[in-house]
């Protein structure tokens, strides 16, 4: 699955560079074309970053790599005076 999912991204984030430089390069009295390449630029970076996101947490939870490093909230935090 992980597979697929690694092939979707790069398909997603080709797809992005390809119709935003398509929308970035349309004539301006041809709208229809830019709005077009646009709307397809946004689907692919939105699937690849989705697709991108799957695919940190999975290598993270698989032990592929390794976890981000976060700091634990304890019971006696303060912040200001003020219990978190």
């Amino acid at each position: 699955m992980q597979k697929l999912i690694a092939i979707l991204n790069v398909i997603a984030w080709a797809g992005f560079w390809a119709f935003g430089y398509l929308a970035l390069t349309a004539r301006v009295d041809n709208t229809g074309q830019m709005v077009t390449a646009a709307l397809l630029a946004a689907l692919g970076g939105g699937v690849g970053m989705l697709a991108f996101f799957w695919l940190v947490r999975h290598s993270e939870a698989t032990g592929y790599a390794k976890p981000a490093n976060r700091a634990e909230k304890r019971d006696d935090d303060e912040i200001h005076g003020e219990v978190l």
